[in-house]
């Protein structure tokens, strides 16, 4: 199992003060929180890609970088970093090849079912509000997707002004990365 592993790794890990080089305070220290994609590929390139250390950014993941509600967890979690921690920039990282441009929300059903899910308990929760195409489903284009982020973020009713948000998007196999939208309000 997985886990076994990094809980050994973890104790050796304290055990040997190799956290020490990651030491650092809660604020980044480039007053700004990165909203991107869940995608492992992204894990370590991103931020080399971008010349981002420990304590540099708050980040914020989730399955393609997507806000469509502007109380969901990843706006929230924008909000604290910009009220509590500091941060007065904000950029959302797309990708190239993301998995969310390529859900098919009948498909995604089907595998539910498949994997035990009743189709009863689906019915029940669309019966109940839950658009699954409305929560599940991807984009055409990730710099569409991204745009669409960037203009929920930077029209919600709670962000600050003098806030700038920014759009990118990286490519998971070079780490290049292109400006979708750069915000250059003063």
């Amino acid at each position: 199992m997985q886990l076994d592993h990094m809980l050994e790794f973890n104790k050796n890990f304290v055990e040997n003060k190799s956290y020490e080089p990651y030491s650092t305070d809660t604020y980044p220290n480039k007053r700004m929180v990165v909203f991107t994609c869940m995608d492992s590929r992204l894990l370590e390139l991103l931020p080399k890609a971008l010349d981002m250390k420990n304590g540099d950014v708050k980040m914020v993941r989730n399955a393609g970088a997507i806000i469509r509600n502007p109380f969901d967890s990843a706006m929230k979690s924008l909000l604290v970093a910009i009220y509590k921690l500091k941060a007065d920039e904000v950029v959302v990282i797309g990708h190239h090849d993301c998995g969310m441009s390529q859900v098919d929300t009948h498909e995604l059903k089907h595998e539910m079912v498949e994997r035990g899910i009743k189709e009863e308990i689906i019915d029940v929760l669309a019966n109940g509000g839950v658009d699954f195409d409305e929560e599940f489903n991807g984009f055409e284009t990730v710099e569409e997707s991204v745009s669409q982020s960037v203009n929920l973020v930077r029209n919600h009713p709670l962000l600050p002004e003098e806030i700038k948000v920014h759009g990118l998007v990286i490519h998971p196999d070079t780490g290049k990365v292109d400006v979708v939208t750069r915000d250059e309000r003063k």
